[in-house]
This record gives C-alpha cells, structure tokens and sequence, in this order.
C-alpha cells in the first residue's frame, strides 16, 4: 500500500468536495458531514485525516489529509513528530508548496542536529541516517507489537543513495561536521559547537530537554549557569544528554501514536482497520521469525 499525504489550505472545504465525489473513500463518519470529519481530523491525534485501502488506477493507496498550517507548525516545532518525522525520510514530492518545503529545510536540518547529539566523534552515513530515520519510532508502541522490529534499518539500506541525496548538502554546511573517505565522517566536540545546536533545538524537543536538565541538575545538587549560552553547553556536556533526547522524544510521540491510532479505527472503519491490523501483524511476526 502507498501512502500519501495531501496538505490543504482548507480541509473542511476539501472533505467536503472529496465525500461528494468520492464517498466510498470514508467510513460511515461521512453521515455526519465533512464538518464533523474536519473536526475529528484538527482536534484528535496529529491533525491527520487517513483514508486507507482506496483503490485508484489498480493501485492501493492510503491517504492522509493535513491543513498546511498544521504541516509546517509540525515540521518546525515537532509538536507531534507524526509528519516531521515521515519527512525525515526520502519522499516522492508530488506538487511543490513554498511553505512547506522551507519548513522541511528546517525539519532536516534540525533532525542532523539531533542526531549529531547522540553520536560520537566519528561515525558512519549509515549510523547517522538510522539515528535520524529512528527519531518518529521512539515511544511508538506500534514497534513494540505491529511493526517490523528492524524497520529502521531496512528504511536506510533500502535507500541510502536517497538519504545521502537528502542530507549531503546539510551536511556540507555544517561547520562542526568534516565528510570523510568512504562514508565516514567527524564531528567537533567542542562545548560551543555542541552547545549552538542544542539551542537550535525544534521548540518542543527544547522545552522538554532543557526541563529535563534542570531537573536533573537540582537533584543532583548541580550548578547552573544564569548565562544560557553556558547552560547550552553544559547540556550538550551532560553525561545523560542521550536520556534527555530519548525520553523528551518518547514524550512526544506516543500519546499522539496512540490517539491517532484510535482515531483511525473510527475514520478507516472496523472492517479496514482489522484488515491493516492484521497486515501489520503478519510483517510484525514474519521479522520475530
């Protein structure tokens, strides 16, 4: 099944066009009116709408539906990471948006910045782009029970020549990163290197990293600097930055995992939601294998 993702201006006006030309694409959630179908889509989960195992032109498709507003806040502050993260990875970009490609420069740049925290010195493209692909599956509980367990890798091996077409110019710009011989690269350790990206942090993963530090720092009995420059850089020094990130990006992806999923049972109906589930099992167990 491919997925797309449809960004609206106006997803209530768009339901609307869409349930009258093609009703079959939605559950019974069409009797109420594309106005409670907009809703449910704004207001639950990650303000994504799914229409899955639609049928056009011989192919199976599932489609999402996203107000552009809600896109980009989502690709520049990861409030949900349910979109941003998708994009973390190669994507078919079918009709190009102004908006929505600058927010996506901002998205990879900060998903490179993330994961250069949690690398060392020096490592791999393929560390980097597991790091990076991994980053919307954290607190997931579909790669506990429903995915399979080594999806990340195979997202990366399948597509490395794409990943290092979506990332080698960032890469390129970054002064704290040296691009080595045969897929090796370096990283600068310096505090103030280290401590500009943690700054450069989307707003929500900062908040609750930041939070997280001085938290951590009270109970510890901790100094921490007034001067946020230098509290930037004990962060990006800290022992347990590694905990910081995981556990911030734990937070923000699993609620909206779990709603969203429960969303889907309503929007996708019974009958296909058991069916994707029960897809989702089999790939799930076949890789346990």
């Amino acid at each position: 099944m491919v997925d797309f993702i449809f960004g609206v201006s106006h997803p209530g006006h768009w339901h609307d066009i869409n349930i009258q030309q093609n009703p079959h694409h939605y559950s019974g959630l069409r009797m109420f009116g594309s106005g409670a179908v907009s809703l449910l889509q704004e207001k639950v989960g990650a303000g994504v709408y799914f229409n899955p195992y639609v049928q056009v032109n011989g192919m199976n498709i599932k489609y999402g539906v996203v107000s552009i507003d809600r896109l980009c806040k989502d690709l520049i502050d990861w409030e949900t990471l349910y979109l941003a993260g998708r994009m973390h990875k190669p994507v078919k970009i079918l009709r190009d948006d102004a908006r929505v490609r600058l927010a996506n420069q901002v998205n990879l740049t900060e998903a490179v910045r993330v994961a250069l925290l949690s690398l060392p010195e020096n490592f791999t493209e393929e560390q980097l782009f597991e790091r990076i692909a991994g980053i919307s599956y954290k607190g997931d509980f579909r790669m506990i029970v429903g995915e399979n367990p080594n999806k990340v890798q195979n997202i990366v091996s399948s597509q490395m020549e794409n990943f290092h077409r979506l990332y080698f110019s960032l890469l390129d710009d970054l002064p704290n990163v040296t691009i080595l011989n045969n897929g090796q690269l370096q990283q600068s350790d310096n505090p103030r290197f280290r401590g500009l990206m943690v700054k450069k942090l989307p707003k929500t993963l900062y908040d609750k990293v930041i939070k997280q530090h001085l938290n951590y720092a009270s109970r510890k009995n901790i100094d921490v600097p007034e001067d946020r420059t230098l509290l930037y850089e004990q962060v990006a020094q800290s022992d347990v930055l590694n905990k910081y990130i995981e556990s911030s990006l734990r937070d923000i992806i699993a609620r909206t995992a779990i709603t969203q999923s429960i969303k889907g049972i309503f929007t996708a109906g019974t009958i296909k939601t058991t069916s994707y589930a029960g897809e989702k099992l089999k790939k799930w167990w076949a890789a346990k294998k």
